[in-house]
């Protein structure tokens, strides 16, 4: 008779056990979703804000209809604007008379290799290989400076215009989020793609 009661006890203990390890992995795994999926979104940048709230009917139409406004801007771009593109410097305040390029800034390629870790290498390889998007190897070589930052600081445009990008995009099918990077960041990144393609 003890014995039956002492089995029984540790039978009610280690069902008790598995119960608890097994809410235990529940909340473990809830919690690491919690903690991944934010960087999932965050990962390429894009920082739109997003409303779910099925009660806020305004903003999530105005939002939907900005949504719209952004797309046929995308979509149709005025024929006097691809006129006026110019490919081989693109579309932003740099060119030829305001880029400056010359040696190799090591210490400025190494601060590009560490932003690019954290802002593009989620997209890109430094290979030639494609991830999400193109990969990086010989891009200086197919690109003036003065266009990369351009496109780095302000894609939205080119994309729309540029013919090659255009290419580009119906191999990645997606499109390439402006991270807002500062004129010191994107020419860090451009000099770190100059020291992956060999520049001394």
């Amino acid at each position: 008779m003890i014995i039956v009661i002492f089995l029984s006890k540790i039978q009610f203990i280690f069902a008790l056990l598995i119960k608890n390890t097994i809410n235990l992995m529940k909340k473990k795994l809830i919690f690491g979703l919690f903690l991944t999926l934010p960087l999932y979104f965050v990962a390429c940048g894009d920082s739109k804000p997003t409303d779910e709230n099925p009660n806020n009917q305004n903003a999530t139409n105005q939002t939907q209809g900005e949504t719209k406004k952004e797309e046929t801007k995308a979509e149709e771009p005025k024929s006097t604007d691809v006129a006026k593109y110019d490919p081989t410097r693109g579309e932003g305040k740099y060119d030829e008379k305001n880029l400056a390029i010359s040696g190799l800034d090591k210490a400025m390629a190494d601060k590009g290799k560490s932003i690019s870790e954290t802002k593009c290498f989620s997209c890109h390889k430094a290979s030639d290989e494609r991830l999400v998007g193109p990969g990086w190897k010989d891009v200086t070589k197919r690109r003036t400076p003065h266009w990369l930052m351009n496109f780095i600081t302000n894609p939205d445009p080119m994309i729309d215009k540029d013919p090659e990008v255009q290419k580009q995009l119906e191999l990645c099918l997606v499109r390439m989020p402006n991270q807002n990077l500062g004129e010191d960041e994107a020419r860090s990144i451009l000099e770190f793609m100059r020291k992956n393609d060999g520049a001394k």
